[in-house]
């Protein structure tokens, strides 16, 4: 018999310090906007993780912990085979504060101010001030696009490629072919490649997330990732990777353990991590079900009342990728109506470089993205 999870239980989340509802008017200048922003969801984590946050909590004792230990890594492993059918050498694990942390480093022992590291577009924000941040130039190339992809490899000073997958903003999943045409064009341009896999563990029935560690080969390579995305705990830091290559596994736990002092994980995130991959994976595959419910929703809503929208479900991720174009609505004068009238607070495309397009987070109860669907046809309408 399996559980059954509530999804539609409103947790009121105001006045928790969180980004996404307490934070809202950094971004967007007011406050008391209903929020479909940043990537995380508005569900309680899986209760299993909850117990175990609790038993460790009971404890009482929080002194320094070491993540080079079995009870995390076979946890690691057993993920990967179960979800993945995929071996994981767990000599190759590497752990980290965040996914951009560690993007960080690998950038910083892989390139050098100047240096190009190619992205696909739209982007990700966090990949774009993380790279620009460094002094490293940012090159885009369109999702698909393979030949463009190949000439910015090609450059003589491209260095790494940073791969979203499965892609955020857009919810594409990368086929097998495509991830080792990837890999076959890094080889030869002798480029380094880091793939952020956070969002794999909710990709979408009839759609297969393959780890870059199957394809990645001899090359030089990384995976970044972590359990926080799809078990919706990021505030307890945390995240994990896999470098392929001996040497450099090496140089970037000397640079966690000394110039950023991390050789100490956090606790909590280690133990959800654990717990979540031993036994979360019923909740996650019913959270799952639930978003591609909410997904479905804002499909029908959506091209009811736009019909020439044509707007298709992602293939993973709680976030709708819509694209406002064939309306002709002005950017600026929508985020108004949202904002001033609607009272909602949307990603706009143009934060992600996409202007014409809207990021709705649907990692939420029916209701609320009910509400947020009904204020976007409503603001749309006035803009036309």
């Amino acid at each position: 018999m399996s559980a059954s999870y509530d999804f539609d239980t409103v947790v009121d989340r105001r006045g928790t310090w969180c980004v996404q509802w307490d934070g809202v008017a950094d971004r967007f200048g007011v406050d008391g906007l209903l929020p479909f922003t940043i990537s995380d969801m508005d569900f309680e984590t899986a209760p299993e993780v909850l117990a175990a946050l609790r038993a460790r909590l009971d404890h009482g004792v929080f002194g320094y912990t070491d993540w080079q230990q079995d009870d995390f890594r076979s946890a690691v492993a057993h993920w990967y085979e179960t979800r993945y059918g995929t071996r994981l050498d767990t000599g190759r694990l590497v752990y980290g504060p965040s996914v951009l942390s560690q993007l960080s480093q690998l950038l910083q022992m892989w390139t050098r101010a100047g240096d190009g590291v190619v992205v696909h577009t739209p982007t990700y924000d966090g990949f774009r001030k993380g790279v620009t941040g460094l002094g490293r130039e940012l090159r885009g190339v369109p999702v698909g696009d393979v030949q463009a992809l190949e000439r910015e490899l090609a450059r003589a000073d491209a260095k790494v490629l940073v791969l979203c997958s499965p892609h955020n903003p857009t919810g594409r999943v990368w086929t097998e072919a495509e991830l080792t045409e990837m890999a076959a064009l890094a080889g030869r341009y002798g480029v380094a490649v880091v793939s952020d896999e956070i969002h794999a563990d909710f990709v979408h029935d009839g759609y297969g997330h393959v780890p870059w560690t199957r394809v990645g080969g001899d090359g030089r390579w990384a995976v970044i990732t972590s359990a926080s995305k799809a078990f919706n705990f990021p505030a307890l830091t945390g995240s994990y990777g896999v470098i392929g290559r001996t040497a450099d596994r090496a140089e970037f736990l000397r640079r966690m353990q000394t110039a950023e002092g991390l050789a100490s994980p956090a606790v909590l995130s280690l133990t959800a991590h654990i717990a979540a991959y031993r036994e979360g994976a019923g909740w996650l595959d019913s959270v799952r079900a639930y978003v591609a419910g909410n997904l479905a929703l804002v499909a029908e809503r959506l091209n009811g009342a736009y019909p020439e929208l044509g707007w298709e479900p992602p293939q993973a991720g709680y976030l709708a990728w819509i694209d406002l174009r064939p309306l002709g609505v002005d950017d600026e004068a929508l985020q108004r109506v949202l904002i001033e009238r609607e009272k909602v607070a949307i990603m706009p495309g143009a934060v992600y470089g996409a202007p014409g397009f809207l990021r709705l987070n649907v990692g939420c109860p029916r209701s609320k993205v009910e509400a947020g669907v009904e204020a976007l046809i409503r603001a749309v309408g006035v803009g036309r």
